[in-house]
C-alpha cells in the first residue's frame, strides 16, 4: 500500500469512527408495552431513528416503576445519550433522572407528564383530549347520570384528562342537568380495573347510569363490558387513542366517541427532538410550560387530537390508521355508518 492509499485509508477510518461516536443512541423506556397503541408509537420512533441515522435501544417496565427505575439505569449503561420515557409513575421515576442528569443526557417526558427541571415534555393537549371526550357524550346525552372512569392516580394525564372533562360539563353539573353518580381512578389504566369499578357503581346505583366519559379506549372497553353484562345498551361512552378495537366499537355503535392521538405523529416528533437534543440543538415549535401541579417550567410541545365518531370514522380510514374491513367487522348494513358503506 503506498502512502497515498494509507493516508485515504486513515481518512476513511477516522470519518467513520467520529461518525459512529457522533451517533445519537436513544434509549426508550417503556412503562407497559402490552398496550395496543405503544407498539405503534415504537414503530414510528423507530423508523424516525433509523432514517435520521440513530440507534434505538429500549426496555420494557411491564408495569413496574420499579423495573422501570432499573431500566433506565440499563439504558444508560447502554450508551444511551438521550433517553425517552414514558412513566409508570410520575413520582417513582424522579431518582431514576439523577444519572441522566450527572451526565447530561437529555430526557423526554413521552406523552406522560415528569415534572422536573430540564425535562422536555412532548404530548398530545390532554385537556383538549377531555373536552372533546365530554363534548362527545354531552351531545349524545345533555342530561342525566355521569360516570366518570378516570385513568391511571399515577399518571398525571389522568388529572388533565379529568380537568377538561369538567370544564365542559361543569354548567350542566351546575345546573342540575348532569348528575355524578360515580368517579373513579383506574390503578394502571387496566381495562379489567377499569370493568370492576363501573360494575360496583351500577350495583350501588341500581343500574341507573345514562353516560359514563372514560379516560382511554382501555377503560372504556371495561365500561362497555360492564355494561354489555347487564345488558344496557345506548349508553354513550367516551374513550382515547384510536385503538382498533375502539374504532370497531365506534362503527358499531357501542362506543360514542375515540379522541384519536396519532401516535406516528407523536412517535416521530419524539425521535427528532431526542436527535436534537442530543446535538445541543433547539426544537422547532416548542414552547415553555408550566402548567403542572407543581407549576415547573418545561420546554414542551402539545400536538392537536382528533375527535372519531361515526360521522367521521373515514377519517382514521384514509389516513391509513386501520383499514375500512378492521374498523367496519360486523356492522350491520342498515346502521352502518357512511364510512363503511
Amino acid at each position: 500500500m503506498n502512502l497515498a492509499h494509507k493516508i485515504l485509508t486513515g481518512v476513511v477510518i477516522g470519518a467513520c469512527c467520529t461518525l459512529a461516536s457522533a451517533q445519537a443512541v436513544v434509549g426508550v423506556s417503556w412503562s407497559n408495552f402490552q398496550e395496543e397503541r405503544w407498539k405503534t408509537d415504537e414503530a414510528a420512533i423507530k423508523a424516525e431513528l433509523a432514517r435520521l441515522g440513530a440507534k434505538y435501544v429500549s426496555a420494557d417496565a411491564g408495569g413496574s416503576p420499579e423495573k422501570q427505575i432499573a431500566d433506565i439505569d440499563g439504558l444508560i449503561t447502554k450508551g444511551a445519550t438521550t433517553l425517552i420515557i414514558l412513566a409508570m409513575d410520575k413520582d417513582a421515576i424522579v431518582p431514576a433522572l439523577a444519572k441522566a442528569k450527572a451526565k447530561n443526557l437529555p430526557v423526554i417526558a413521552y406523552d406522560r407528564l415528569i415534572e422536573q427541571p430540564g425535562v422536555f415534555y412532548i404530548t398530545f393537549d390532554n385537556k383538549e383530549v377531555g373536552r372533546e371526550q365530554a363534548r362527545g357524550v354531552f351531545k349524545v346525552k345533555p342530561k342525566g347520570n355521569y360516570v366518570f372512569i378516570k385513568g391511571s392516580p399515577t399518571d398525571p394525564n389522568a388529572n388533565f384528562l379529568r380537568d377538561g372533562q369538567g370544564e365542559v360539563l361543569a354548567d350542566a353539573i351546575k345546573k342540575g342537568d348532569i348528575k355524578v353518580v360515580g368517579e373513579e381512578y383506574t390503578d394502571g389504566w387496566k381495562p379489567e380495573t377499569a370493568q370492576k369499578n363501573m360494575e360496583q357503581i351500577l350495583t350501588r346505583n341500581g343500574g341507573k347510569v345514562d353516560a359514563v366519559v372514560a379516560s382511554n379506549d382501555g377503560t372504556a372497553g371495561g365500561v362497555i363490558a360492564a355494561l354489555s353484562a347487564r345488558g344496557m345498551k345506548g349508553v354513550p361512552v367516551s374513550g382515547q387513542d384510536g385503538d382498533h378495537a375502539a374504532l370497531n366499537r365506534v362503527a358499531l355503535g357501542t362506543q360514542t366517541v375515540s379522541v384519536w392521538k396519532d401516535a406516528r405523529v407523536l412517535g416521530r416528533e419524539a425521535a427528532a427532538a431526542a436527535v436534537a437534543l442530543a446535538a445541543g440543538k433547539k426544537i422547532e415549535g416548542a414552547v415553555t410550560w408550566a402548567d403542572g401541579e407543581k407549576k415547573v417550567p418545561l420546554q414542551s410541545k402539545f400536538l392537536k387530537p382528533v375527535s372519531i365518531t361515526r360521522d367521521n370514522l373515514d377519517v382514521v380510514i384514509k389516513a391509513g390508521w386501520i383499514t375500512k374491513s378492521e374498523a367496519c367487522k360486523g356492522v350491520a348494513k342498515d346502521r352502518a355508518p357512511a364510512a363503511c358503506k
